[in-house]
């Protein structure tokens, strides 16, 4: 009796996760088309050419390629995801997932990208609906514990001034420090010494990893977002400091969540021409911002729609031969 209600329980998860895949899929299908078209329409295409032709190509390509390292490295976010949820998809199709999922994310939102998407590709590929939700969770806390540790540095040892007329001022923005590094502490000495390991979540577990698995995803998300403003740096001219950079940068990352606008459109742009203003013409500063656009935002979506289409197109094969490739290792 008890092993027909659990099979019947079972058969009825299954079928609302196949509703929920459908779903998202209609969802999917009908919203991105149309963010991508809001997008499009957005852009000053004309400026965008200007800017672009002034670029230097070694700078551009410079870009390019330190875009491409930030990717990477956040496509390990969704590797460290794969230790996390236990899941046994290979690398190799974990990383083009990442990269898809991380260029819609920053052009279209987290919603799109960062759960929509994954949601639906790593489906596609044969995982359920908790792991999915865990690599997503993982991901998140992943990259903002890393903005907390870095923005926390910055802000804390008073390494980037604020105009006279901000409100919240640098000793203000130095407390936001202070307090950012006192959570990503908290996270960590839970790591290290919570005796309690998991919560639940409206109905989703979450576990806590141990020190070291904590603190590469705290190393990760640093390194990310320092190639992430070294983009913008080298569009910028020689006498604007890295540090500078990097500062204003972790700031606009906190104005644009707040904002919650997607790729910070208009915050970036605003808030450095306020801080750089006195040494730079807003000129030279939007130019920068573009050519890190163009590297950073631009080019990856258009790699990431053509790389989707190839992973939509290979799905079905890809989970035949992991359902293989476990059902092997189970065996062994």
């Amino acid at each position: 009796m008890n092993a027909t209600k659990l099979s019947f329980k079972q058969k009825l998860k299954s079928k609302k996760f196949a509703k929920l895949k459908q779903a998202v899929t209609i969802f999917f299908f009908m919203l991105v088309p149309v963010l991508l078209f809001i997008l499009i329409k957005n852009v000053d295409w004309q400026e965008v050419k200007l800017a672009v032709l002034e670029i230097k190509p070694t700078a551009l390509g410079l870009g390019l390629f330190i875009s491409l390292m930030s990717f990477l490295v956040y496509g390990c976010y969704d590797v460290l995801g794969r230790k996390y949820s236990g899941h046994r998809l290979p690398i190799y199709q974990i990383l083009p997932v990442a990269f898809v999922c991380y260029a819609f994310t920053l052009n279209l939102s987290s919603l799109v990208g960062g759960f929509a998407l994954r949601f639906r590709l790593y489906s596609r590929l044969g995982l359920n609906a908790p792991t999915i939700t865990k690599i997503f969770t993982l991901s998140l806390m992943t990259n903002w514990l890393g903005y907390m540790a870095l923005a926390g540095i910055i802000f804390s040892c008073r390494l980037l001034d604020l105009p006279d007329n901000w409100k919240i001022g640098t000793t203000g923005l130095q407390v936001i420090g202070f307090i950012l590094l006192s959570l990503a502490s908290i996270y960590l000495l839970a790591c290290q010494f919570s005796k309690r390991r998991s919560w639940k979540f409206f109905g989703h577990k979450i576990d806590l990893p141990n020190i070291g698995f904590a603190l590469l995803q705290i190393l990760l998300a640093c390194l990310n977002w320092s190639l992430m403003a070294l983009v913008i740096w080298i569009f910028l001219p020689a006498k604007i400091t890295y540090i500078m950079t990097l500062g204003i940068f972790l700031l606009c990352a906190m104005a644009g969540t707040i904002a919650r606008v997607p790729g910070g459109l208009g915050v970036l742009e605003g808030i450095f021409v306020v801080m750089l203003q006195h040494q730079l013409s807003k000129g030279t500063i939007l130019a920068a911002l573009i050519g890190y656009r163009v590297c950073y935002f631009l080019v990856p979506l258009c790699i990431a729609v053509v790389t989707y289409f190839i992973i939509e197109g290979r799905a079905k094969k890809l989970r035949m031969t992991n359902s293989s490739l476990a059902t092997d290792q189970v065996k062994g």
